[in-house]
């Protein structure tokens, strides 16, 4: 009897809270203009993004593992961009910071969701590259059309899976401390932490994540760039390094600015007192530059790119002289 006293109490007292305030940018000096500066990056990013979507589908010389691959980040980094900056532009515009509770859930979701397939993504961008150059007879054997639709769909289902579960675990919390999240949209830290039942399971989870879609990510394309350097390394001539290095730089400049920024807010962290608005400053700004600077990087770097879109001027101006 005790027992089911006990867990009519714990239903009884079950909390949860009809809308979240979002507290991140409360207090912060100055802050419509970097709500400014987001509106541009969003506006930047969506565009460029669906501009590598677009020659990635029509162009059919780009239909190869490397494209494909490219195509997947895109459409992560799309994702990830109407995910966050939609609900922060909300924000600033009619000054609301309530969220409801279903659409605070759908919006860590999402952020969370399309972060970690973009993470992943470069995993499989790696191995790509360091089957390219190191093992460039067996290339096609190993890397083709069909292997590497498996290995994104795969990242796909994972990160579907387990973020998924990571945010149905938050509807078992109760929330009777508070309704307020100290962060710029609903994170998922900030949200399990104002639980007032048992949230071991979610702090696990939560670290499960920072593993999985951080530090292993890194080590890995770590050791596939170090396999890379040994591989260069015995190719005679300097030239030849130099010409078989470059086909990297894009997808080295992109692991820079999707993983340095949360890196460096963590060391920071870390090392220091960080001062709350700077770390939400810090941490928003980490997710909402990847993804405008992302196709920039791929589009200047890459000569199929470029090339392109040099053909697609060319017949746009030919198209005007001809009027």
């Amino acid at each position: 009897m005790s027992n089911l006293n006990s867990d009519l109490l714990l239903n009884m007292s079950f909390v949860r809270p009809e809308y979240f305030y979002i507290s991140g940018f409360s207090g912060i000096p100055h802050v419509n203009y970097y709500f400014i500066f987001l509106f541009f990056t969003y506006f930047i990013a969506v565009f460029g993004n669906s501009l590598v979507l677009i020659i990635i589908l029509t162009d059919r010389s780009l239909h190869v593992p490397k494209y494909i691959g490219i195509f997947n980040l895109a459409l992560a980094d799309f994702g990830e961009t109407n995910a966050l900056i939609p609900n922060l532009m909300k924000t600033f515009l009619f000054d609301s910071q309530y969220i409801s509770y279903e659409a605070c859930l759908a919006n860590m979701f999402f952020v969370f969701f399309f972060s970690s397939v973009q993470s992943l993504t470069l995993v499989v961008l790696a191995y790509d590259r360091f089957i390219a150059i190191c093992l460039p007879l067996r290339y096609n054997a190993i890397v083709n059309n069909s292997i590497m639709s498996v290995a994104l769909f795969t990242v796909w289902s994972f990160c579907t899976a387990l973020i998924g579960t990571t945010v149905a675990l938050i509807t078992r919390l109760s929330f009777c401390k508070t309704n307020v999240v100290k962060s710029y949209f609903c994170d998922h830290g900030p949200v399990y932490t104002m639980a007032c039942n048992d949230t071991i399971i979610s702090y696990v989870m939560a670290k499960i994540c920072t593993v999985l879609f951080i530090y292993v990510p890194l080590i890995a394309i770590a050791v596939s760039y170090l396999g890379i350097l040994l591989s260069l390394s015995k190719i005679t001539t300097w030239a030849g390094r130099l010409k078989a290095l470059k086909t990297c730089v894009s997808h080295l400049l992109v692991v820079g600015t999707c993983f340095l920024p949360v890196l460096s807010t963590y060391i920071a962290a870390l090392t220091f007192s960080l001062h709350p608005n700077a770390r939400i400053i810090s941490t928003s700004l980490s997710s909402a530059l990847p993804p405008m600077l992302n196709p920039i990087i791929y589009v200047l770097n890459t000569k199929e790119f470029k090339d392109l879109l040099f053909k697609m001027q060319s017949s746009v101006r030919a198209q005007a002289l001809s009027k």
